[in-house]
């Protein structure tokens, strides 16, 4: 088969399972060619087993789904970056959407040239990628699973939670808004019929998870960014913002200036290498266990409480350790 016409028909696999439908004389526009050859190339298409439909009323093709994907030219950093990538993470237990990317990056390897393979594997040897801990995902794989369908498909859940915040197992009804992956796990927002209000829940906590035939609508304007305001992670608390200011000393400064904590962040250098770190958040709790992780290399200014709340838990600690 000439190249150019293998092409042409990729274009024409990506152009029908594309859209609803297209006619005979749209696809030979599309394709630069006479209607003839469409029709030549659909026969060609059949006989190779692709699952062509054609609507008789509206007398259009299409390919259900995305059951064919064209092919992709990947340049040799393309393909450098997904094998460093998946062959970095282990078997990736709690990293979203590993186990499809790793088993794309090795059928992208065995169809590589064998010149360009080894250079690649040579490549991907020389880079070490490290990242932080994650909750192992294969516990709550079918969760996951089902709460793709209940989203996707607008049903509500029965779940039985480990809760925190409530003192021990709970069961509510929940219409499941959106899943989100966090620094380290996966959780899932949505309306609580117990709460009568949208809650996070993490999936590894779900002790039970029951798909239900009953439907909700998704709430109009509806994001997980409104939804969790301007919290330091992933609970943001009752009432309004607060500005919270953290003086860092020397010792640790510039490696907190290094990385991006929250999108409110402000720094600020003093001239002795001090650094005031600014940031305006809903709720204090979250953050204190951060600004605790810094020890006596960090002082809050900011608000009173936030200021309160640390020298209690760090005087639980001195206690803890007065025998030392």
């Amino acid at each position: 088969m000439k190249i150019s016409r293998l092409t042409r028909l990729l274009e024409l696999i990506g152009l029908l399972q594309a859209g609803s439908g297209q006619n005979a004389h749209s696809l030979a526009l599309e394709c630069g060619v006479s209607r003839r050859t469409i029709f030549r190339d659909l026969d060609v298409l059949r006989l190779a087993g692709v699952p062509l439909l054609f609507d008789q009323e509206q007398e259009q093709y299409r390919i259900p789904g995305m059951a064919y994907l064209p092919s992709t030219d990947f340049t040799p950093e393309e393909a450098l970056s997904l094998l460093v990538i998946c062959s970095n993470l282990g078997n990736g237990e709690g990293i979203p959407f590993h186990g499809p990317a790793r088993s794309a990056a090795m059928k992208l390897e065995s169809a590589l040239p064998a010149k360009l393979r080894n250079y690649l594997r040579e490549a991907s040897d020389a880079v070490q990628l490290r990242i932080e801990p994650t909750s192992q995902l294969a516990l709550a794989g079918a969760n996951y699973d089902l709460l793709i369908s209940a989203i996707t498909n607008r049903c509500c859940v029965r779940l039985d939670y480990d809760s925190f915040s409530d003192g021990g197992s709970i069961q509510t009804k929940l219409s499941p808004y959106r899943l989100l992956f966090s620094r380290r796990s996966w959780y899932v927002l949505g309306r609580s019929s117990l709460h009568r209000q949208t809650r996070t829940f993490h999936l590894g906590r779900i002790q039970k998870l029951e798909l239900l035939t009953e439907q909700f609508r998704f709430p109009r304007g509806f994001t997980i960014a409104r939804q969790l305001r301007n919290a330091w992670h992933m609970i943001p608390e009752p009432g309004p913002d607060q500005h919270v200011v953290v003086r860092f000393e020397k010792l640790v400064a510039r490696n907190v200036a290094d990385v991006f904590w929250h999108k409110t962040q402000k720094l600020v250098w003093r001239k002795d290498g001090r650094l005031d770190f600014h940031v305006t958040i809903s709720g204090i709790h979250e953050i204190s266990w951060w600004i605790l992780g810094y020890g006596d290399q960090a002082e809050v200014l900011q608000p009173i409480e936030l200021r309160r709340l640390i020298a209690t838990r760090a005087q639980g600690m001195a206690k803890r350790y007065r025998d030392v």
